[in-house]
């Protein structure tokens, strides 16, 4: 066997030989038994969600360090559980790996894992390691919510204002500037650093969900009190176009998007065209902010509350179509789909 630690191979140790490394990684009275047992309360409802990330598709060693792809992986599953306003318990990791992977390599992964679950003091509770011909990567994260404040795709209602909780944009144009560093040769050093900080690590915004909870108890004018109202949303992992399309699908309405509303990270402005800009904020994807549907006054209270990155940026309508409407009166309004997002297996 290898000695050297950076250059030690999972097929050197085995299963049960990297099972005892990665469990360094959990609680210890968690662990150890065929499944997790997690103390939920009173009155709450758990919260599931699973999430798969495969190298090539979602992280390679060109774009992400071993670190940067535990820190996304996590993200992503918390992300998704801030999205159904669901506080987060724990995950579990299933891990498809070829034999020759170093353990180094996976000791990083978990370690980027755990420096973002430890930020929300989330515990890695278990899971499966497999052989695989490709680095696969499967997160089940679970959290508990209160059943009043669940946030469902299903519910936005006509005249909702469509919020964003944040900047969309910048985790695509940090992965153009890995891909091709040639292309932000006008871009200042901090711009630089933030946009690909925003692809490497993006932050699962939970901290919306107590701001959220105050809105929805403060008191109403009129009794009863507190005001509850139901509140739609999702995070905006594949997109912002994807995001407010979904909705409107499960909701069975419509919407309008006004482009003149959207936030642009302040990068783009020296580096690229307004079209190229549009294009990024709406279908590039991998933002992790949270896109929620609710009534006027509580949506401007939310946002005033997030400050300055986030923003109203359109209305429910009734029927179907989502429009894109852009103020300059010599282009015209457009429909907007699924099929012009990122999709899995499209051709």
């Amino acid at each position: 066997m290898n000695n050297d630690l950076s250059s030690l191979r999972v097929r050197d140790i085995g299963e049960q030989g990297l099972l005892e490394r990665l469990q360094r990684f959990c609680p210890p009275d968690i662990i150890g038994d065929d499944a997790a047992v997690l103390e939920t309360l009173p009155n709450q409802s758990l919260i599931v969600t699973t999430d798969m990330l495969v190298d090539g598709v979602h992280f390679s060693d060109v774009t992400t360090s071993p670190e940067d792809a535990g820190w996304r992986a996590a993200a992503a599953n918390l992300s998704d559980l801030a999205a159904m306003g669901a506080t987060p318990m724990g995950i579990t990791v299933g891990l498809g790996l070829p034999g020759d992977v170093t353990v180094n390599w996976v000791e990083r992964l978990y370690q980027g894992m755990t420096e973002c679950l430890s930020k929300y003091h989330v515990p890695i509770v278990g899971g499966d390691i497999v052989r695989s011909p490709i680095i696969t990567l499967a997160i089940t994260a679970f959290g508990q919510a209160n059943p009043n404040f669940i946030i469902r795709r299903s519910t936005a209602q006509v005249g909702d204002a469509i919020v964003i909780t944040g900047i969309h944009g910048a985790s695509r144009a940090g992965l153009e500037l890995l891909l091709n560093p040639e292309i932000g040769y006008n871009l200042k050093t901090a711009s630089k650093a933030a946009l690909i900080t925003a692809h490497q690590r993006p932050k699962p915004r939970l901290d919306v969900l107590p701001i959220l909870k105050e809105i929805l108890t403060s008191p109403c004018p009129l009794p009863p009190a507190p005001c509850l109202f139901p509140i739609s949303g999702m995070d905006s992992s594949d997109g912002l176009v994807d995001a407010v399309l979904q909705i409107c699908r499960a909701s069975q309405v419509g919407a309008v998007i006004e482009s003149s509303k959207i936030p642009l990270p302040s990068a783009f402005e020296e580096w690229l065209t307004p079209e190229k800009s549009l294009e990024y904020v709406l279908y590039g994807g991998e933002d992790f902010e949270l896109v929620l549907c609710l009534p006027p006054e509580p949506a401007l209270a939310l946002v005033q509350k997030l400050g300055t990155s986030a923003a109203i940026i359109g209305t429910i309508t009734p029927g179907s179509n989502v429009i894109l409407h852009q103020e300059k009166a010599e282009i015209p309004d457009q429909v907007l789909s699924l099929s012009q997002g990122f999709q899995h297996f499209a051709q």
